[in-house]
Protein backbone atom coordinates (compact mmCIF):
# COMPACT_ATOMS: atom_id res chain seq x y z
CA UNK A 1 0.00 0.00 0.00
CA UNK A 2 2.96 2.19 -0.33
CA UNK A 3 1.25 3.92 -3.07
CA UNK A 4 -1.82 5.11 -1.15
CA UNK A 5 -0.40 8.18 1.46
CA UNK A 6 -2.34 10.82 2.78
CA UNK A 7 -1.20 12.54 5.82
CA UNK A 8 1.58 11.05 7.43
CA UNK A 9 1.63 10.54 11.65
CA UNK A 10 -1.86 11.10 12.06
CA UNK A 11 -3.47 8.14 11.49
CA UNK A 12 -5.38 6.89 14.75
CA UNK A 13 -5.45 3.37 14.46
CA UNK A 14 -4.16 1.12 17.14
CA UNK A 15 -3.56 -2.53 17.09
CA UNK A 16 -3.21 -4.69 20.39
CA UNK A 17 -1.90 -8.30 19.75
CA UNK A 18 -2.51 -9.48 22.68
CA UNK A 19 -6.15 -9.30 22.48
CA UNK A 20 -5.83 -10.63 18.71
CA UNK A 21 -7.34 -14.18 18.02
CA UNK A 22 -5.90 -14.31 14.64
CA UNK A 23 -9.51 -14.81 13.03
CA UNK A 24 -8.80 -12.72 9.78
CA UNK A 25 -11.62 -10.53 10.05
CA UNK A 26 -9.68 -7.31 9.49
CA UNK A 27 -7.51 -8.99 6.76
CA UNK A 28 -10.31 -9.38 4.75
CA UNK A 29 -12.47 -5.81 5.49
CA UNK A 30 -9.68 -3.58 5.15
CA UNK A 31 -10.01 -2.04 1.82
CA UNK A 32 -6.19 -0.77 1.90
CA UNK A 33 -4.81 -4.34 3.29
CA UNK A 34 -3.50 -2.82 5.67
CA UNK A 35 -3.47 -6.22 7.85
CA UNK A 36 -1.99 -9.84 7.00
CA UNK A 37 -2.11 -13.23 8.99
CA UNK A 38 1.37 -14.12 10.14
CA UNK A 39 1.94 -16.40 13.02
CA UNK A 40 -1.81 -17.02 13.35
CA UNK A 41 -2.08 -13.04 14.45
CA UNK A 42 -3.11 -10.07 12.47
CA UNK A 43 -0.26 -7.54 11.83
CA UNK A 44 -0.29 -4.35 10.54
CA UNK A 45 1.90 -3.72 7.54
CA UNK A 46 1.47 -0.15 6.64
CA UNK A 47 -0.42 1.67 8.90
CA UNK A 48 -0.13 5.04 7.28
CA UNK A 49 -2.22 3.62 4.49
CA UNK A 50 -5.01 3.80 6.76
CA UNK A 51 -8.19 5.61 5.17
CA UNK A 52 -10.05 5.14 9.48
CA UNK A 53 -13.09 4.15 7.72
CA UNK A 54 -13.21 1.76 11.15
CA UNK A 55 -14.15 -1.64 9.48
CA UNK A 56 -11.48 -4.10 11.31
CA UNK A 57 -12.55 -2.41 13.91
CA UNK A 58 -16.08 -2.78 13.58
CA UNK A 59 -15.83 -6.59 12.60
CA UNK A 60 -13.04 -7.43 15.09
CA UNK A 61 -14.76 -9.73 17.78
CA UNK A 62 -11.92 -9.25 20.36
CA UNK A 63 -11.61 -5.25 20.56
CA UNK A 64 -8.06 -5.89 19.58
CA UNK A 65 -8.36 -2.67 16.78
CA UNK A 66 -9.23 0.44 17.26
CA UNK A 67 -9.79 3.62 15.37
CA UNK A 68 -11.52 6.89 15.35
CA UNK A 69 -13.51 7.50 12.00
CA UNK A 70 -14.30 11.00 11.07
CA UNK A 71 -10.53 12.39 12.32
CA UNK A 72 -7.50 12.34 10.47
CA UNK A 73 -6.87 11.90 7.42
CA UNK A 74 -10.17 11.01 6.08
CA UNK A 75 -11.59 13.50 7.64
CA UNK A 76 -9.33 16.00 6.34
CA UNK A 77 -10.05 14.96 2.94
CA UNK A 78 -14.21 15.13 3.28
CA UNK A 79 -13.56 18.33 4.80
CA UNK A 80 -11.19 20.00 1.96
CA UNK A 81 -11.06 18.45 -1.05
CA UNK A 82 -15.19 17.51 -1.61
CA UNK A 83 -16.58 21.05 -2.41
CA UNK A 84 -19.58 21.81 -0.42
CA UNK A 85 -22.89 22.92 -0.76
CA UNK A 86 -23.47 26.49 -0.24
CA UNK A 87 -27.13 28.15 0.71
CA UNK A 88 -28.06 31.09 -1.21
CA UNK A 89 -27.63 34.33 -0.68
CA UNK A 90 -23.55 33.33 0.59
Amino acid sequence: MKRYRHLQNVATLLYNEDKCVGCGLCATVCPHRIFVLCNGKAAVMDREACMECGACALNCPTEAITVTPGVGCASYIIQTWLPRKRSKGC
